[in-house]
């Protein structure tokens, strides 16, 4: 490459492009992995792939990425070209994965700034052996031949010019996207992809790699290529197609004579006919200039183009037909979306303070004008909040397929028949909590697999017919995103449950067993160091998971819940929150200092009189409402705060709601209602029950974001 040409772009749209590659290869054969074979449409899907990280692989000199997506494209250029009905289907599903895993892995280290120093040869050797046996030819492929697979890296090369009697000539038009960034690059990954075939090449603008400025050439001329290469034009045609960046291709077979002409400058015109000659072209082009400058009252430039001659057919002028209009988008680093994130939460405080200024308090102030302003202003920046929440939103498409990959990869280890099944993956979430989650549902997908799922001999045994079955399901409602991983298989055994939370010391010994709910008991499995298998596996026994599970989720304000029934299977739902950002809280007071809880938590604000109130010996209170009784959680009381009202007919009690239980929490006074940007409680000061963060108010006072699950643990 030329000296001083930055390749750090080039890396961050080789990781971008391909990590998307990959992402779609993986969705694409785990929704075919149930299939007899995969359809002809995914076969050239994927053999497109492999050519495009072959040769994206090989211009940025990343020699084992691109050996081995060289031998898996083999593998599907065979499979494409000659129909084979002898391929194992599972075993190459197989096949495919690992070449991600080993693609990804390198891509990794890529990101991390390690060696790309993967050693893929196994893996090729394994599709050589598998590519052998499709083709019908046995024993090991010739260690030769291996090798030379292996070692199958780019290199500077020259291509002489030289004709035989055996050799085609054409010329090839692309064009790219309106969105395609670093168009040059794109161009010379089908530069690279035909000099494996070609004996002369030719193309223009020229210095693609060496001049940053030739994308911008590209992108409103197109990129033309003169090709001299012993090749029919099918071949040539599945080299260079449509796809990820290409909008169109023109392929023509073309004379000696014209590919000696080279590239006309005055032929470049905008609309690029390749099934004429050039003269043709040059005098068609005069003609239609003309004619233009003679209707110009009559025809509006661009309204008409000369389509290409179908066989047997005149040229026609045809009116263009609107196209659809194409999204557009850029990737955009997750720091700048981080920072754009705290400006707009720091911009929804300082619009609190303004509002809530002292100044404004002033007796016989006319503040009608600035009422109306601030009103504008708070519109405008609730829009500016919720469009950059939607920027920060994303599915949970590629966390699900994720999944979808574990309870293939563990039952094809465990020998077990199951099925997964998506409901609601396009549910969209904040990035930050997708990175939360990630990690929890991986440990309930594997439990399900391994835990929940029975064998297939016991299935049989029982009398289910059906295969295993497993359910990942997300829904929004509330504020709240719901996240379940169901199950159809043995569900939760209490019984073994209580035996063993008896042995380890967990059950309160004055307490009967019966007197626990289902839930408290299947709460059990959630603790540190507690697991009913008897036998330590790969993925279980050794009491770690769920615990790791609670805790994560609790870090973003969500709770997990779990049903059963013996016989019939387990659901593991997670309630987390949408955002970690910017929520809608209730402000409260006690003891003079600031609380705030998210809104949706609080059912209702009442006032309770003394006779409402039931008092245990013990301490604990109740309140009697509608019939109902609440347990009742004085605020100041529980911080240990001075000052506060301990009547409660003095005070206000909110009813929270959290995790499917309702208490009453005392606080001194109501405040009102507040847009409040959360903020991480300091790392220096202890962890406090019960809190899950602080804001700032409007008069610049600090507030502690309450945790209402933690109020009740």
């Amino acid at each position: 490459m030329a000296e001083g040409f930055n390749t750090e772009d080039m890396l961050d749209m080789y990781l971008f492009e391909n990590g998307q590659l990959l992402e779609q290869l993986q969705d694409t054969v785990l929704e075919q992995k149930d299939a007899d074979c995969f359809d002809e449409d995914s076969i050239n899907e994927i053999f497109r792939t492999m050519h495009t990280i072959k040769g994206s692989s090989g211009i940025m000199m990343f020699d084992n990425i691109t050996a081995v997506s060289h031998k898996l494209e083999d593998v599907f250029f065979f499979l494409r070209e000659s129909h084979p009905d002898n391929v194992p289907h599972l075993e190459l599903v197989e096949h495919v994965l690992h070449v991600e895993d080993f693609i990804s892995n390198e891509m990794e280290k890529i990101r991390n700034g390690d060696p790309v120093d993967g050693d893929s040869s196994d893996i090729i050797a394994e599709l050589d052996v598998f590519l052998n046996r499709i083709k019908g030819v046995e024993g090991e492929p010739p260690a030769e031949k291996e090798k030379s697979a292996a070692s199958d890296e780019p290199k500077q090369f020259y291509i002489a010019p030289v004709a035989t009697s055996e050799s085609h000539f054409y010329k090839i038009f692309i064009q790219f996207y309106s969105d395609t960034e670093m168009a040059n690059i794109h161009a010379y990954k089908t530069v690279y992809a035909l000099k494996e075939i070609a004996e002369d090449l030719l193309y223009t603008p020229e210095n693609i790699i060496s001049d940053e400025t030739s994308s911008e050439v590209i992108m409103k001329d197109g990129f033309r290529m003169l090709l001299q290469a012993q090749a029919e034009l099918d071949e040539v045609r599945a080299i260079v197609s449509e796809g990820y960046s290409v909008e169109k291709v023109d392929v023509k077979e073309c004379s000696a004579q014209e590919y000696l002409n080279g590239f006309r400058e005055d032929a470049g015109d905008v609309h690029i006919d390749l099934d004429s000659s050039v003269e043709a072209i040059e005098a068609r082009a005069g003609e239609v200039i003309q004619q233009k400058k003679e209707e110009k009252t009559k025809i509006a430039p661009g309204d008409f183009v000369i389509r290409a001659k179908e066989p047997g057919k005149q040229k026609k002028l045809a009116k263009d037909k609107p196209k659809a209009e194409k999204a557009s988008f850029i990737s955009v680093n997750v720091s700048k979306m981080n920072q754009l994130m705290e400006l707009i939460g720091e911009l929804v405080i300082s619009e609190s303070v303004v509002l809530q200024s002292s100044d404004l308090k002033v007796p016989g102030l006319n503040l009608d004008n600035f009422n109306k302003a601030a009103v504008q202003l708070s519109k405008i920046s609730t829009d500016l909040q919720n469009v950059i929440m939607s920027m920060r939103m994303v599915p949970l498409t590629n966390t699900f397929q994720k999944m979808n990959r574990i309870v293939f990869d563990v039952s094809r280890k465990l020998g077990k028949d199951i099925e997964f099944e998506m409901i609601g993956d396009t549910t969209e979430v904040d990035k930050n909590i997708i990175e939360h989650i990630s990690d929890p549902l991986m440990h309930l997908v594997r439990n399900a697999v391994d835990h929940g799922i029975e064998t297939n001999e016991e299935r049989a045994a029982s009398g289910k017919k059906q295969k295993g079955k497993v359910t990942l399901s997300a829904k929004t409602e509330a504020g709240k995103v719901w996240i379940c991983v169901e199950d159809n298989g043995t569900g939760l055994d209490r019984g073994k449950i209580i035996a063993k939370a008896r042995k380890q010391g967990i059950l309160d010994e004055t307490r009967p067993d019966s007197s626990y709910s289902d839930k408290e008991v299947y709460q059990f499995i959630t603790l540190p160091g507690f697991s009913t298998n008897e036998q330590v596996t790969e993925y279980s026994g050794r009491g770690v998971g769920m615990d790791v599970v609670v805790r994560n989720i609790q870090e973003i304000g969500g709770v997990l819940d779990i049903e059963s029934t013996p016989g019939c299977g387990s659901m593991m739902s997670l309630k987390i929150p949408l955002t970690l950002a910017i929520i809608d809280g209730i402000v409260m007071e006690t003891g003079g200092s600031s609380f705030v809880m998210e809104s949706g938590m609080i059912k209702e604000f009442v006032r309770v009189r003394e006779d409402m109130m039931v008092h245990e010996p013990d301490g604990d209170e109740y309140v009697m409402m509608r019939g109902e009784c609440y347990s009742v959680v004085r605020l100041g009381e529980w911080y240990g705060l001075s000052g506060y009202k301990e009547s409660v007919e003095e005070g206000m009690m909110a009813i929270v709601e959290a995790e499917d239980k309702r208490f009453g929490l005392f606080v001194d006074t109501l405040v009102g209602k507040q847009e409040i940007v959360v903020k991480p409680i300091p790392s220096y000061i202890k962890k406090i029950k019960g809190l899950t963060g602080c804001t700032q108010l409007g008069d610049g006072s600090i507030a502690l974001i309450l945790d209402p699950g933690g109020l009740i643990g």
